[in-house]
């Protein structure tokens, strides 16, 4: 790295140039290294394999405790199912009150109606 104008590099000096060359080389292969960890696309793709395997572990424990507790997975299923669908349960257990109520007033008015009919006949 000399010129015809400059003495040449002691061989200390020459020794620091070529570890300097040899530090920006490593530094520069770990800035690439660094930004190719840190880029959108790797840090997606290792969240969404993240992801996969964290869940396909869940679904196989779930599968596991299905298997080892069948009666109180289904008590369990039942019990969330009805939690979930409480509003249209009790609108269909209202309408059942409801048209049993109905059904036995039609009935009284009907059993009403045919004593009066029996009453007004004799009469």
């Amino acid at each position: 790295m000399t010129t015809a104008s400059e003495k040449p590099d002691s061989p200390q000096v020459a020794a620091a140039r070529i570890e300097t060359a040899r530090a920006r080389s490593k530094l520069m292969g770990t800035a690439h290294e660094l930004q190719e960890r840190l880029s959108p696309k790797t840090l997606t793709r290792d969240a969404w394999e993240g992801a996969k395997t964290k869940g396909a572990d869940l679904v196989e424990d779930a599968v596991d405790a299905v298997k080892a507790r069948p009666l109180t997975t289904t008590g369990i299923v039942a019990a969330i199912t009805m939690f979930l669908a409480r509003e249209p349960l009790m609108d269909l257990a209202s309408n059942v009150v409801d048209g049993v109520s109905t059904k036995r007033k039609t009935r009284k008015a009907r059993k009403a109606a045919q004593k009066q009919d029996k009453t007004e006949a004799v009469e």
